[in-house]
């Protein structure tokens, strides 16, 4: 049986999001290149978007390569033509060419399915501020702009789900 279509994420465990923060103000503390730019070396993630120049898309590409990643923009409507199994045989691809799938402006529903399918982890907006890791920025200490605690938030999920 398969799941329910997902809705739109969900609000973090106490558990996540106190274990995301701890994350972040390592990250915070550490000297931004050696200490930080191998934690996610010889990663390779997808980001599906429709524009790689969007300051949401900016924001997770920036963040991945900080800790050595390697992003490669994907446009949403790449699934084939084929009816449902099209979207589901991507889905399986991208899962074996990606350590992880960012998605953002997709429909709940097409994420849903591609988490379902691609047997790696895909985050639903991960970088948007409509993410629920995203107020976690605002708990970070120092002086950092609000762009760079959100920098943050999103590399520590990524160390949370991708090591």
């Amino acid at each position: 049986m398969l799941a329910p279509p997902r809705l739109p994420p969900s609000p973090l465990s106490a558990g996540t999001a106190e274990a995301l923060l701890a994350s972040a103000r390592l990250l915070q503390r550490a000297d931004a290149g050696a200490e930080t730019e191998s934690l996610l070396r010889g990663k390779n993630l997808g980001l599906v978007c429709e524009s790689e120049h969007d300051a949401d898309a900016i924001l997770f590409r920036e963040a991945a390569a900080a800790l050595g990643a390697s992003v490669s923009h994907i446009r949403p409507d790449l699934a084939p033509p084929g009816g449902a199994t099209g979207p589901l045989r991507t889905a399986r691809l991208l899962g074996r060419l990606y350590d992880g799938i960012e998605c953002q402006g997709m429909a709940p529903v097409l994420v849903c399915q591609l988490a379902r399918e691609a047997g790696v982890p895909v985050f639903d907006g991960l970088a948007t501020c409509a993410h629920p890791s995203a107020p976690l920025a605002r708990q970070l200490p120092g002086a950092d702009s609000p762009e760079r605690k959100r920098r943050l938030i999103v590399q520590a999920m990524l160390l949370l789900e991708l090591r």
